[in-house]
């Protein structure tokens, strides 16, 4: 997706994020209710942040003109003033510190999550290591094996024809 439509992707979701939680904040009996909005609400922020990063990409004229620039500044403080907007609107209904929390737990996960991908890489090098090295040591006895039986075929052949010609 281009940078352009994953930014307006991205501030519509925030846009429409904020609007359902504000509809329903009041109403939830707990924050479960308005998790995926709030979920939404992240992915927005995210490709908002992620279209402005992504316009290194895009012709020079497009990347630095001033409605670029002015559309990627205002979207992202759009961006930031909603997510804000969201986190009073929580931490009203829910408590002082739910917004926080939500924050920290969210952190947890994703770094979690990253370790989680850094472990699986390491275990799959691993055993890629362990394959490459069983082939060696399988090319190897295959290699020290064919030398025993081509020594001992010459020895054979090498005692026929000693014995044949001594006859």
């Amino acid at each position: 997706m281009e940078p352009i439509s994953t930014a307006l992707a991205g501030i519509a979701l925030v846009k429409s994020s904020v609007d359902f939680i504000k509809t329903h904040i009041n109403t939830a009996k707990d924050i479960g209710e308005i998790a995926g909005q709030i979920d939404a609400l992240f992915v927005g922020q995210k490709q908002v942040q992620e279209a402005s990063n992504r316009k290194a990409g895009v012709g020079l004229s497009d990347q630095f003109g001033v409605q670029s620039v002015a559309q990627e500044m205002i979207d992202a403080k759009l961006a930031a003033e909603k997510l804000q907007e969201v986190a009073n609107m929580v931490n009203m209904r829910f408590g002082p510190d739910t917004w926080k929390e939500i924050l920290a737990e969210r952190n947890r996960r994703i770094q979690e999550a990253k370790e989680a991908q850094i472990a699986a890489r390491k275990a799959a090098q691993k055993a890629q290591d362990e394959l490459i090295e069983n082939i060696k040591i399988g090319s190897l006895i295959v290699l020290v094996m064919a030398i025993a039986i081509f020594l001992f075929f010459f020895l054979v052949f090498s005692a026929a024809m000693a014995s044949s010609l001594i006859i």
